[in-house]
């Protein structure tokens, strides 16, 4: 019992020192949290591998709530349940809610000097790069054929041109995903989905993250 109990300290204590480092050194929301949290839980831990990381980020990216917050959230549970996901939580939001809060009380007295906004356009570059490199290591997984291809163009018209609700894209891109397996099974074809993503995972090598 008191090793049981031991264990789940550890998992705990661990699972929040991680979050809690992940948490500020990251700038730009839960996108950019993605390398980081990959690097750490995947090329370094092996809590998950890099297919699971794949399904987790598509659910953590079409649930409610920040993208960082859910991935930390279901990442926590996978490893120590419910106090697991709640811990885990804590520990990416505490240092962001903290600093945005010195920032708010400090900002109006820094928003003009020059070194702060130049700063700034450092983070936002930085950020955009992050955010590149999450979608791109996601693309490599998530599209590989006509079909995928094609959801991923209508989507992106969608909320580029169209700007419709991103729940309203997710929410067809379901419907549509669930519709063509099945016409696909009617007509007896073969789907593939799972076996060529297992395929390119094998394949894709870690590559060096970028810090801030």
């Amino acid at each position: 019992m008191f090793a049981t109990m031991g264990d789940t300290a550890k998992k705990l204590t661990e699972l929040f020192l991680i979050f809690l480092r992940i948490g500020p050194m990251t700038f730009g929301g839960g996108f950019a949290m993605i390398p980081l949290i990959s690097e750490e839980v995947v090329a370094k831990r092996g809590w998950l591998d890099e297919k699971e990381m794949d399904d987790m980020l598509s659910v953590a990216g079409s649930a409610p709530g920040g993208v960082g917050v859910n991935a930390a959230a279901f990442i926590g549970y996978r490893r120590a349940g419910i106090l697991g996901a709640i811990t885990a939580v804590i520990g990416v939001t505490l240092p962001t809610f903290v600093i945005g809060l010195l920032f708010y009380l400090f900002y109006s007295l820094l928003e003009d000097n020059i070194k702060v906004q130049a700063a700034l356009k450092g983070i936002h570059g930085a950020v955009i790069g992050l955010m590149v490199t999450t979608a791109y290591r996601m693309s490599k997984s998530a599209i590989f054929d006509r079909m995928t291809i094609g959801l991923a163009c209508l989507s992106l018209l969608s909320l580029t041109v169209l700007h419709l609700n991103p729940l309203l894209v997710i929410s067809c891109g379901t419907v549509i995903g669930v519709a063509y397996l099945f016409l696909e099974e009617k007509l007896g074809r073969r789907i593939a989905t799972e076996s060529r993503r297992k395929t390119k995972v094998k394949k894709e090598a870690i590559g060096p993250e970028y810090y801030i």
